[in-house]
């Protein structure tokens, strides 16, 4: 379980630089997301509680169709992504935490200015493909565990609530540290069915009627 075991990667490094190098190229839109940002996006396909058409996210993520050079690449490329996602999954499943692409602190720089900013923006661009399925169950419960994301991604910036919370570093560094664990506690939130309360069982009346004395 995760208390036990180290954070789980979801690809090899060679996995990730070919993927990495594809995201760079010129095959690419330049407004596509990168690894970080793609990492984090995926991440969030793995958690969203609705299943999202691969033709959607895949638009979404390129930002279009990129210009693979042949099905092969194309094959090999979109396989990555799904291989990154459904190893999120099965991670997930067995209460594992997921192993993430940067080191979990700011350094005293700014969320934005940070891989982590750059992740948790691609996790967030991940919720708003199906933002009604996020928070249609339990809103006030799922708005208190994406708020890391939300502020640290660098998208709600205008909020003064979002400004408050990054503005003591302390706090900030805090939030970095819960992000493994709010994967996994999003995971759970649209897996695990919530208990609940058992009935109260009835009360037996009492034999012979209201006064409780059988007949003579």
């Amino acid at each position: 379980m995760s208390e036990t075991s180290p954070p789980m990667p979801l690809l090899d490094d060679e996995a990730l630089e070919t993927l990495d190098d594809f995201l760079e190229s010129d095959l690419v839109d330049p407004e596509a997301l990168d690894l970080i940002g793609t990492h984090g996006f995926l991440v969030a396909l793995a958690i969203a509680p609705v299943e999202t058409p691969a033709a959607t996210w895949i638009a979404e993520l390129f930002h279009g169709e990129p210009q693979f050079t042949d099905a092969a690449q194309r094959e090999q490329m979109l396989g990555l992504c799904e291989a990154l996602k459904q190893n999120a999954i099965d991670a997930l499943e067995h209460g594992h935490l997921p192993e993430l692409p940067f080191d979990l602190e700011l350094g005293g720089l700014p969320p934005e200015e940070t891989p982590i900013g750059d992740w948790c923006a691609g996790f967030m661009e991940g919720v708003f493909l199906n933002e009604g399925a996020w928070f249609e169950h339990d809103e006030a419960r799922v708005a208190e565990l994406l708020l890391p994301f939300m502020a640290l991604s660098g998208l709600f910036d205008d909020e003064p609530d979002m400004r408050e919370l990054l503005g003591d570093a302390e706090r900030a560094e805090a939030l970095v540290r819960q992000l493994p664990e709010l994967i996994l506690d999003l995971y759970l939130h649209y897996r695990v069915p919530e208990e609940k309360p058992k009935p109260t069982p009835r009360k037996k009346k009492p034999a012979g009627g209201p006064g409780g004395k059988g007949r003579r």
